[in-house]
Protein backbone atom coordinates (compact mmCIF):
# COMPACT_ATOMS: atom_id res chain seq x y z
CA UNK A 1 0.00 0.00 0.00
CA UNK A 2 2.46 2.70 -1.25
CA UNK A 3 0.26 5.60 -1.30
CA UNK A 4 -0.16 5.69 2.40
CA UNK A 5 3.28 6.51 2.85
CA UNK A 6 1.96 10.54 1.77
CA UNK A 7 0.68 11.92 4.84
CA UNK A 8 -2.70 13.25 2.72
CA UNK A 9 -3.92 9.69 2.12
CA UNK A 10 -3.33 8.21 5.87
CA UNK A 11 -4.96 11.11 6.69
CA UNK A 12 -7.92 9.60 4.41
CA UNK A 13 -7.96 6.68 5.58
CA UNK A 14 -8.06 8.21 9.37
CA UNK A 15 -10.73 10.36 8.42
CA UNK A 16 -12.66 7.26 7.19
CA UNK A 17 -12.81 5.42 10.32
CA UNK A 18 -13.65 8.79 12.61
CA UNK A 19 -16.68 9.33 9.99
CA UNK A 20 -17.90 5.67 10.30
CA UNK A 21 -17.71 6.29 14.34
CA UNK A 22 -19.69 9.61 13.63
CA UNK A 23 -22.82 8.21 12.05
CA UNK A 24 -22.84 5.32 13.92
CA UNK A 25 -23.11 7.16 17.07
CA UNK A 26 -25.67 10.15 15.79
CA UNK A 27 -28.16 7.01 13.86
CA UNK A 28 -27.54 3.97 15.80
CA UNK A 29 -31.01 5.15 17.98
CA UNK A 30 -33.12 5.24 15.30
CA UNK A 31 -32.76 1.10 15.26
CA UNK A 32 -33.80 0.75 19.13
CA UNK A 33 -36.88 3.01 18.61
CA UNK A 34 -39.24 0.60 19.09
CA UNK A 35 -37.75 -0.44 22.88
CA UNK A 36 -37.13 3.40 23.51
CA UNK A 37 -41.48 3.15 22.36
CA UNK A 38 -42.29 -0.06 24.72
CA UNK A 39 -39.88 0.58 27.88
CA UNK A 40 -40.20 4.15 28.32
CA UNK A 41 -43.50 4.64 26.97
CA UNK A 42 -42.17 7.30 24.03
CA UNK A 43 -44.82 8.35 21.69
CA UNK A 44 -44.02 9.20 17.92
CA UNK A 45 -43.97 12.35 18.53
CA UNK A 46 -40.89 12.23 21.26
CA UNK A 47 -39.22 10.13 18.78
CA UNK A 48 -39.34 12.05 16.41
CA UNK A 49 -38.37 15.00 19.33
CA UNK A 50 -35.33 13.10 19.93
CA UNK A 51 -33.69 13.33 16.20
CA UNK A 52 -35.26 17.10 15.84
CA UNK A 53 -33.43 17.96 18.98
CA UNK A 54 -29.52 16.46 17.52
CA UNK A 55 -30.30 17.77 14.37
CA UNK A 56 -30.95 21.47 15.34
CA UNK A 57 -28.55 21.54 17.94
CA UNK A 58 -25.66 20.32 15.05
CA UNK A 59 -27.62 22.78 13.04
CA UNK A 60 -27.20 26.05 15.06
CA UNK A 61 -23.53 25.09 15.98
CA UNK A 62 -22.22 24.43 12.91
CA UNK A 63 -21.67 27.76 11.99
CA UNK A 64 -19.35 28.41 14.99
CA UNK A 65 -17.87 24.76 14.42
CA UNK A 66 -16.55 25.94 10.96
CA UNK A 67 -15.37 29.39 12.48
CA UNK A 68 -13.48 27.46 15.09
CA UNK A 69 -12.08 25.58 12.02
CA UNK A 70 -11.02 28.31 10.23
CA UNK A 71 -8.76 29.95 13.29
CA UNK A 72 -7.18 27.11 15.18
CA UNK A 73 -5.62 23.69 13.74
CA UNK A 74 -8.34 21.65 12.30
CA UNK A 75 -6.94 18.36 13.36
CA UNK A 76 -7.25 19.69 16.76
CA UNK A 77 -10.65 20.26 16.31
CA UNK A 78 -11.51 16.66 14.84
CA UNK A 79 -9.73 15.48 17.79
CA UNK A 80 -11.61 17.48 20.39
CA UNK A 81 -15.17 16.68 18.80
CA UNK A 82 -14.44 12.98 18.76
CA UNK A 83 -13.51 12.99 22.26
CA UNK A 84 -16.45 14.66 23.19
CA UNK A 85 -19.28 13.20 21.02
CA UNK A 86 -17.51 9.22 22.08
CA UNK A 87 -18.07 10.57 25.81
CA UNK A 88 -22.28 12.06 25.20
CA UNK A 89 -22.45 8.27 23.56
CA UNK A 90 -20.92 6.44 26.28
CA UNK A 91 -23.23 8.63 28.93
CA UNK A 92 -26.64 7.64 26.98
CA UNK A 93 -25.88 4.33 27.56
CA UNK A 94 -26.92 5.03 31.42
CA UNK A 95 -29.88 7.23 30.91
CA UNK A 96 -33.27 6.36 32.00
CA UNK A 97 -35.39 8.87 31.41
CA UNK A 98 -36.83 11.22 28.37
CA UNK A 99 -35.58 14.00 29.41
CA UNK A 100 -31.83 12.55 29.98
CA UNK A 101 -32.34 10.92 26.67
CA UNK A 102 -33.10 14.29 24.92
CA UNK A 103 -30.22 15.97 26.69
CA UNK A 104 -27.93 13.89 25.36
CA UNK A 105 -28.85 14.21 21.76
CA UNK A 106 -28.34 17.98 22.41
CA UNK A 107 -25.32 17.08 23.76
CA UNK A 108 -24.53 14.77 20.49
CA UNK A 109 -25.15 17.37 18.55
CA UNK A 110 -23.36 20.12 20.11
CA UNK A 111 -20.07 18.02 19.90
CA UNK A 112 -20.65 16.09 16.19
CA UNK A 113 -21.13 19.68 14.80
CA UNK A 114 -17.25 20.81 14.73
CA UNK A 115 -16.39 17.61 12.99
CA UNK A 116 -17.47 17.63 9.51
CA UNK A 117 -16.11 21.43 8.74
CA UNK A 118 -12.64 20.47 10.10
CA UNK A 119 -12.80 17.11 8.16
CA UNK A 120 -13.63 18.64 4.81
CA UNK A 121 -11.64 21.62 4.90
CA UNK A 122 -8.42 19.61 6.48
CA UNK A 123 -9.04 17.22 2.78
CA UNK A 124 -9.62 20.33 0.86
CA UNK A 125 -5.80 21.64 2.47
CA UNK A 126 -4.03 18.36 1.34
CA UNK A 127 -5.59 16.86 -2.05
CA UNK A 128 -6.27 19.21 -5.27
CA UNK A 129 -8.46 18.90 -8.25
CA UNK A 130 -7.37 16.12 -9.91
CA UNK A 131 -8.05 14.26 -6.08
CA UNK A 132 -10.24 16.21 -3.95
CA UNK A 133 -13.72 14.32 -4.82
CA UNK A 134 -11.73 10.98 -4.79
CA UNK A 135 -10.89 11.41 -1.15
CA UNK A 136 -13.60 13.25 -0.11
CA UNK A 137 -15.95 10.50 -1.74
CA UNK A 138 -13.96 8.11 0.98
CA UNK A 139 -14.59 9.87 3.29
CA UNK A 140 -18.16 10.03 2.79
CA UNK A 141 -18.02 6.52 2.36
CA UNK A 142 -16.92 6.29 6.27
CA UNK A 143 -20.22 8.13 6.98
CA UNK A 144 -22.68 5.52 4.81
CA UNK A 145 -20.63 2.36 6.77
CA UNK A 146 -21.31 3.91 9.99
CA UNK A 147 -24.53 4.03 9.78
CA UNK A 148 -24.76 0.36 8.85
CA UNK A 149 -22.54 -0.46 11.34
CA UNK A 150 -24.74 1.19 13.93
CA UNK A 151 -27.55 0.72 12.82
CA UNK A 152 -27.28 -3.62 13.05
CA UNK A 153 -25.13 -3.40 15.82
CA UNK A 154 -27.28 -1.66 18.04
CA UNK A 155 -30.39 -3.48 16.57
CA UNK A 156 -28.28 -7.15 17.49
CA UNK A 157 -27.36 -5.61 21.00
CA UNK A 158 -31.17 -4.18 21.49
CA UNK A 159 -32.45 -7.34 20.77
CA UNK A 160 -30.66 -9.75 23.09
CA UNK A 161 -28.95 -7.18 26.09
CA UNK A 162 -31.68 -3.95 25.70
CA UNK A 163 -30.97 -0.45 24.29
CA UNK A 164 -28.11 0.18 26.26
CA UNK A 165 -25.14 -1.85 25.90
CA UNK A 166 -24.80 -0.31 22.21
CA UNK A 167 -24.27 2.82 22.89
CA UNK A 168 -21.46 2.49 25.81
CA UNK A 169 -19.62 -0.19 23.51
CA UNK A 170 -19.66 2.79 20.68
CA UNK A 171 -18.33 5.27 23.09
CA UNK A 172 -15.86 3.49 24.49
CA UNK A 173 -14.89 2.67 20.69
CA UNK A 174 -14.26 6.78 20.12
CA UNK A 175 -12.03 7.23 22.67
CA UNK A 176 -9.78 4.27 21.72
CA UNK A 177 -10.01 5.81 18.32
CA UNK A 178 -8.93 9.11 19.03
CA UNK A 179 -5.58 7.99 20.61
CA UNK A 180 -4.88 5.83 17.79
CA UNK A 181 -5.70 8.63 15.56
CA UNK A 182 -4.25 11.63 17.28
CA UNK A 183 -0.30 11.14 15.39
CA UNK A 184 -2.11 11.39 12.29
CA UNK A 185 -4.02 14.59 12.73
CA UNK A 186 -1.07 16.06 15.12
CA UNK A 187 1.55 14.85 13.15
CA UNK A 188 5.31 15.66 14.34
CA UNK A 189 7.36 15.17 11.44
CA UNK A 190 8.80 17.91 9.58
CA UNK A 191 7.51 16.36 6.16
CA UNK A 192 4.28 16.34 7.65
CA UNK A 193 4.58 19.69 8.43
CA UNK A 194 5.20 20.93 5.32
CA UNK A 195 2.00 19.56 4.29
CA UNK A 196 -0.59 22.55 3.50
CA UNK A 197 -1.81 23.77 6.74
CA UNK A 198 -5.21 25.37 7.65
CA UNK A 199 -5.50 28.46 7.55
CA UNK A 200 -5.70 29.41 11.76
CA UNK A 201 -4.48 32.96 11.49
CA UNK A 202 -7.86 34.48 10.58
CA UNK A 203 -9.91 36.67 13.91
CA UNK A 204 -13.19 36.91 15.55
CA UNK A 205 -13.23 40.11 14.08
CA UNK A 206 -12.95 38.45 10.78
CA UNK A 207 -16.55 37.27 10.96
CA UNK A 208 -18.80 39.37 9.46
CA UNK A 209 -16.49 39.90 6.32
CA UNK A 210 -16.54 36.06 6.36
CA UNK A 211 -19.96 36.14 5.78
CA UNK A 212 -20.24 39.36 3.41
CA UNK A 213 -17.37 37.59 1.05
CA UNK A 214 -19.77 34.03 1.30
CA UNK A 215 -23.08 35.96 0.39
CA UNK A 216 -20.92 37.17 -2.44
CA UNK A 217 -20.32 33.62 -3.87
CA UNK A 218 -23.83 32.76 -5.61
CA UNK A 219 -22.59 28.98 -6.51
CA UNK A 220 -21.76 28.29 -3.01
CA UNK A 221 -25.75 29.16 -2.06
CA UNK A 222 -26.82 26.88 -4.89
CA UNK A 223 -24.94 23.94 -3.43
CA UNK A 224 -25.93 24.92 0.07
CA UNK A 225 -29.39 25.25 -0.93
CA UNK A 226 -29.30 22.22 -3.34
CA UNK A 227 -27.78 20.23 -0.11
CA UNK A 228 -30.64 21.20 2.03
CA UNK A 229 -33.16 20.17 -0.29
CA UNK A 230 -31.54 16.67 -0.25
CA UNK A 231 -30.92 16.34 3.59
CA UNK A 232 -34.65 16.45 3.86
CA UNK A 233 -35.44 13.66 2.46
CA UNK A 234 -32.62 11.13 3.42
CA UNK A 235 -32.92 12.34 7.37
CA UNK A 236 -36.27 11.42 6.89
CA UNK A 237 -35.14 8.21 6.04
CA UNK A 238 -32.29 7.45 7.79
CA UNK A 239 -34.58 8.11 11.10
CA UNK A 240 -37.62 6.04 10.06
CA UNK A 241 -37.09 3.91 7.78
CA UNK A 242 -35.97 1.05 10.75
CA UNK A 243 -39.24 1.83 12.10
CA UNK A 244 -41.32 1.15 8.41
CA UNK A 245 -39.18 -2.57 8.27
CA UNK A 246 -40.18 -3.26 11.49
CA UNK A 247 -43.81 -2.69 11.42
CA UNK A 248 -44.53 -3.90 7.93
CA UNK A 249 -42.65 -6.29 7.67
CA UNK A 250 -42.68 -8.03 11.33
CA UNK A 251 -39.24 -7.59 11.43
CA UNK A 252 -36.63 -8.10 14.50
CA UNK A 253 -35.01 -5.15 15.77
CA UNK A 254 -31.58 -6.21 14.29
CA UNK A 255 -33.26 -7.33 10.97
CA UNK A 256 -34.80 -3.39 11.19
CA UNK A 257 -31.90 -2.23 11.58
CA UNK A 258 -30.25 -4.04 9.08
CA UNK A 259 -32.79 -3.38 6.04
CA UNK A 260 -33.30 -0.66 7.30
CA UNK A 261 -29.90 0.71 6.85
CA UNK A 262 -27.88 -1.31 4.43
CA UNK A 263 -29.54 -1.14 1.24
CA UNK A 264 -29.37 2.82 1.96
CA UNK A 265 -26.16 2.80 2.52
CA UNK A 266 -24.91 0.35 0.33
CA UNK A 267 -25.99 2.35 -2.44
CA UNK A 268 -24.62 5.68 -1.11
CA UNK A 269 -21.01 3.97 -0.38
CA UNK A 270 -21.29 2.39 -4.08
CA UNK A 271 -22.42 5.73 -5.57
CA UNK A 272 -20.05 8.47 -2.89
CA UNK A 273 -16.62 6.29 -4.52
CA UNK A 274 -17.85 6.26 -7.97
CA UNK A 275 -19.14 9.78 -7.99
CA UNK A 276 -16.01 11.14 -6.66
CA UNK A 277 -13.90 9.19 -9.28
CA UNK A 278 -16.45 11.15 -12.04
CA UNK A 279 -15.97 14.42 -10.52
CA UNK A 280 -12.51 14.39 -10.69
CA UNK A 281 -12.44 13.11 -14.43
CA UNK A 282 -14.92 15.08 -15.00
CA UNK A 283 -13.62 18.31 -13.12
CA UNK A 284 -10.24 17.86 -14.86
CA UNK A 285 -11.43 19.38 -18.06
CA UNK A 286 -13.63 21.70 -16.68
CA UNK A 287 -14.41 22.04 -12.57
CA UNK A 288 -18.23 23.51 -13.73
CA UNK A 289 -18.72 19.96 -15.07
CA UNK A 290 -19.37 18.88 -11.36
CA UNK A 291 -22.26 20.94 -11.07
CA UNK A 292 -24.37 19.94 -14.18
CA UNK A 293 -23.35 16.16 -12.98
CA UNK A 294 -24.71 17.22 -9.82
CA UNK A 295 -27.98 18.20 -11.01
CA UNK A 296 -28.34 15.23 -13.55
CA UNK A 297 -28.01 12.79 -10.69
CA UNK A 298 -30.56 14.27 -8.23
CA UNK A 299 -33.18 14.91 -11.10
CA UNK A 300 -32.63 11.17 -11.86
CA UNK A 301 -33.56 10.26 -8.06
CA UNK A 302 -36.35 11.89 -7.88
CA UNK A 303 -39.09 9.13 -9.41
CA UNK A 304 -37.35 6.33 -7.71
CA UNK A 305 -38.96 6.78 -4.48
CA UNK A 306 -42.65 6.78 -6.24
CA UNK A 307 -42.13 2.98 -5.97
CA UNK A 308 -43.43 3.19 -2.37
CA UNK A 309 -46.82 4.18 -3.81
CA UNK A 310 -47.14 0.35 -4.46
CA UNK A 311 -48.70 -2.09 -2.71
CA UNK A 312 -45.51 -2.71 -0.48
CA UNK A 313 -43.37 -5.75 -0.48
CA UNK A 314 -39.89 -6.41 0.46
CA UNK A 315 -38.15 -6.30 -3.08
CA UNK A 316 -39.90 -3.63 -4.12
CA UNK A 317 -39.26 -0.96 -1.29
CA UNK A 318 -35.76 -2.35 -1.51
CA UNK A 319 -35.53 -1.22 -4.94
CA UNK A 320 -36.84 2.31 -4.39
CA UNK A 321 -34.33 2.57 -1.84
CA UNK A 322 -31.51 1.61 -3.48
CA UNK A 323 -32.10 3.58 -6.56
CA UNK A 324 -32.84 6.57 -4.37
CA UNK A 325 -29.69 6.44 -3.04
CA UNK A 326 -27.72 5.52 -5.28
CA UNK A 327 -28.15 8.55 -7.37
CA UNK A 328 -28.60 10.98 -4.98
CA UNK A 329 -24.89 10.02 -3.81
CA UNK A 330 -23.60 10.29 -6.97
CA UNK A 331 -24.60 13.92 -6.84
CA UNK A 332 -23.72 14.60 -3.22
CA UNK A 333 -19.99 13.36 -4.17
CA UNK A 334 -19.84 16.80 -5.80
CA UNK A 335 -20.96 18.85 -2.74
CA UNK A 336 -18.21 19.72 -0.54
CA UNK A 337 -15.60 19.71 -4.07
CA UNK A 338 -17.62 22.25 -5.71
CA UNK A 339 -17.45 24.24 -2.48
CA UNK A 340 -14.06 23.74 -1.86
CA UNK A 341 -13.86 24.92 -5.87
CA UNK A 342 -15.52 28.52 -5.27
CA UNK A 343 -14.87 29.03 -1.83
CA UNK A 344 -11.51 31.21 -0.58
CA UNK A 345 -9.02 28.14 1.73
CA UNK A 346 -9.13 30.14 4.65
CA UNK A 347 -13.17 30.41 4.91
CA UNK A 348 -14.16 26.26 3.43
CA UNK A 349 -14.60 25.13 7.27
CA UNK A 350 -16.74 27.91 7.66
CA UNK A 351 -18.70 27.67 4.15
CA UNK A 352 -19.08 23.95 5.17
CA UNK A 353 -20.63 24.84 9.08
CA UNK A 354 -22.94 27.21 7.28
CA UNK A 355 -23.97 24.10 4.64
CA UNK A 356 -24.25 22.33 7.44
CA UNK A 357 -26.72 24.62 9.45
CA UNK A 358 -28.99 24.54 6.82
CA UNK A 359 -28.83 20.66 6.35
CA UNK A 360 -29.50 20.20 9.56
CA UNK A 361 -32.20 22.34 10.12
CA UNK A 362 -34.61 21.00 7.33
CA UNK A 363 -32.89 17.21 7.96
CA UNK A 364 -34.76 18.09 11.80
CA UNK A 365 -37.73 19.79 10.14
CA UNK A 366 -38.47 17.19 8.31
CA UNK A 367 -37.80 14.42 10.65
CA UNK A 368 -40.34 16.08 13.50
CA UNK A 369 -43.40 16.49 10.61
CA UNK A 370 -43.22 12.93 10.04
CA UNK A 371 -43.73 12.56 13.15
CA UNK A 372 -46.70 14.45 13.70
CA UNK A 373 -47.75 13.39 10.25
CA UNK A 374 -47.39 9.50 10.38
CA UNK A 375 -50.80 8.32 11.92
CA UNK A 376 -52.38 10.82 8.80
CA UNK A 377 -50.23 9.70 6.10
CA UNK A 378 -48.34 6.66 5.97
CA UNK A 379 -44.53 6.18 5.67
CA UNK A 380 -44.83 5.44 2.00
CA UNK A 381 -46.34 8.08 1.10
CA UNK A 382 -44.01 10.09 3.37
CA UNK A 383 -41.16 8.69 1.53
CA UNK A 384 -42.40 8.84 -1.86
CA UNK A 385 -42.91 12.79 -1.08
CA UNK A 386 -38.94 12.85 -0.89
CA UNK A 387 -38.95 13.24 -4.28
CA UNK A 388 -40.34 16.42 -5.07
CA UNK A 389 -37.20 17.88 -2.91
CA UNK A 390 -35.03 15.96 -5.15
CA UNK A 391 -36.61 17.67 -8.24
CA UNK A 392 -35.96 21.05 -6.80
CA UNK A 393 -32.31 20.34 -6.20
CA UNK A 394 -31.63 18.91 -9.51
CA UNK A 395 -33.30 22.24 -11.19
CA UNK A 396 -31.92 24.57 -8.50
CA UNK A 397 -27.88 23.24 -9.63
CA UNK A 398 -28.46 23.34 -12.99
CA UNK A 399 -29.92 27.56 -12.83
CA UNK A 400 -26.67 27.79 -11.04
CA UNK A 401 -24.62 26.16 -13.83
CA UNK A 402 -26.05 27.94 -15.94
CA UNK A 403 -26.12 31.42 -14.23
CA UNK A 404 -23.60 31.65 -11.91
CA UNK A 405 -20.84 29.03 -11.68
CA UNK A 406 -18.50 29.90 -14.39
CA UNK A 407 -18.17 33.86 -13.17
CA UNK A 408 -17.52 32.41 -9.07
CA UNK A 409 -14.77 30.03 -10.74
CA UNK A 410 -13.50 32.76 -12.73
CA UNK A 411 -12.89 35.04 -10.01
CA UNK A 412 -12.58 32.15 -7.05
CA UNK A 413 -9.80 29.50 -6.57
CA UNK A 414 -7.53 28.64 -8.87
CA UNK A 415 -7.91 25.01 -10.19
CA UNK A 416 -5.24 23.16 -8.54
CA UNK A 417 -3.19 19.78 -9.07
CA UNK A 418 -1.79 19.33 -5.37
CA UNK A 419 -3.82 21.19 -2.65
CA UNK A 420 -5.20 24.29 -2.28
Amino acid sequence: MRFLREHRWRLVLAVFFVAALNYADRTSISAVFPLLRQQLGLTDLQLGGLGTAFLWTYALGSPIAGMAADRFPRGRVLLLSLAGWSLVTLFTGFTSLYWQLLATRIALGAAECFYLPAATALLADHHGTATRATAMGIHAAGLSLGLIGGGVAAGYLGDHYGWRPGFVILGAAGLVLCALTARVFLPTSSAARRQPAPPGTRSLASVPQDLRMLGGIPSFWIVAGKAMLSAIGIWIFLNWLPLYFRDTFRMSLAGAGFSGTFTLQAAAITGILLGGLCSDRLATRDRRYRMIFQGLCDLAAAPCVLLFLWTPSLALVSAAVFLFSLFRSLSQANENPLICDVVPAPLRSTAIGVTNLFNALAGGLGVLLTGLLKQRFSLSAIFASCGLFMLLAGILSLLGYRCFLARDLRRGVPADQHGA
